[in-house]
């Protein structure tokens, strides 16, 4: 390899490319989370109003409504939250950093991210371990798995990991996470 083919900046053209693929991938996953949030809470709204209508018209109040929405509550937010991660809309410590030296800030903003990839990784391992071991209880008037409440903190984890990283990298290189709703 030529000393001028690896470019100014060190990386090299492939890493270059593969980041601009990975930053697609993420920015492609956050729209559909985005997505299914809306979905979920269009739901939410349906099967409250449906349960409303049944109460006070109907005098038949459908049962499965709270606890539908109580599960969509959860998936709903989990997908917000790794929306959140990845357009840096997550709780920062913007008054600290600001005060803090440029070279320090920079360290710091990394070590931030990556703390949040931890915490991720921690929420997708113990999310794991509690859908595995509620999977066999039945959620009462849904009859689907008590494990399915903990599988948006699996993904939730998993995407702020993928997040983090794409965050960690950009930072390194000296660019910005476009956010996914633009």
């Amino acid at each position: 390899m030529t000393p001028g083919a690896a470019g100014c900046r060190g990386v090299s053209p492939p890493v270059a490319k593969e980041y601009q693929m990975y930053t697609k991938f993420c920015a492609a996953i956050s729209k559909l989370c985005l997505q299914i949030a809306v979905l979920g809470l269009a739901v939410i709204i349906i099967a409250v109003l449906y349960q409303v209508f049944g109460r006070y018209i109907l005098n038949d109040t459908p049962t499965w409504a709270e606890a539908l929405c109580m599960l969509l509550v959860l998936y709903v937010t989990m997908m917000g939250c790794a929306v959140g991660v990845r357009d840096a809309g997550h709780i920062g410590l913007e008054s600290f950093l600001v005060l803090a030296p440029e070279w320090l800030r920079h360290k710091l903003e990394v070590l931030i991210h990556a703390l949040l990839a931890v915490f991720g990784a921690c929420m997708a391992y113990y999310g794991t371990f509690l859908a595995h071991t509620n999977w066999e209880i039945k959620l009462p008037l849904l009859g689907v798995p008590e494990g399915t409440k903990f599988i948006p903190i699996v993904i939730c984890g998993v995407l702020m990991v993928l997040f983090s990283i794409e965050h960690i990298i950009a930072l390194i290189k000296g660019t910005e996470v476009e956010p996914s709703w633009h």
